[in-house]
């Protein structure tokens, strides 16, 4: 039953997330591939990542990391920041135009939250927000990012 449950809420989260992409390509305002949104998607959580921190994260190669970030950088998705410790260095930050584009899953998130907020209890709200805390740091350890904030 657990299973079911929690795969159904992550499956309506990724499809609510397609439908509002392909709205948005009906229309052209989006330009991303699939495979360049789950680059981005990644990117975003490792936070500021260098591109051999990103080819190791995705498990591909650096000439590849290179290819997907370079034609991302051309569409205006990311930029490369130069180190100031290491001026060789850079690092990969999103753009507005991804944060815009990425807003589309987050408004939904959201929401779904505020949802939440309204339809529980304070105490299982707390409960809810404890054991996905749980989840998030000690029973995913395959995937290692910076903790981030939603916006509120």
């Amino acid at each position: 039953m657990l299973k079911n449950a929690f795969f159904n809420v992550y499956t309506k989260f990724k499809l609510h997330f397609y439908q509002e992409i392909f709205q948005r390509f009906q229309s052209r305002e989006a330009s991303l591939t699939t495979v360049e949104t789950f680059c981005m998607e990644a990117i975003q959580a490792l936070g500021s990542p260098t591109v051999n921190e990103f080819a190791t994260f995705m498990r591909i190669s650096p000439p590849n990391a290179a290819y997907k970030v370079n034609s991302l950088v051309k569409k205006g998705y990311l930029r490369k920041v130069q180190s100031s410790s290491d001026k060789r260095e850079y690092h990969l930050e999103v753009t507005q135009k991804y944060v815009d584009y990425y807003n589309i899953s987050v408004s939904y998130m959201v929401e779904v939250m505020d949802r939440i907020a309204a339809r529980f209890s304070k105490e299982d709200c707390a409960k809810l927000e404890e054991m996905l805390t749980i989840v998030s740091r000690e029973l995913m350890p395959e995937v290692d990012i910076h903790e981030a904030s939603m916006p509120e």
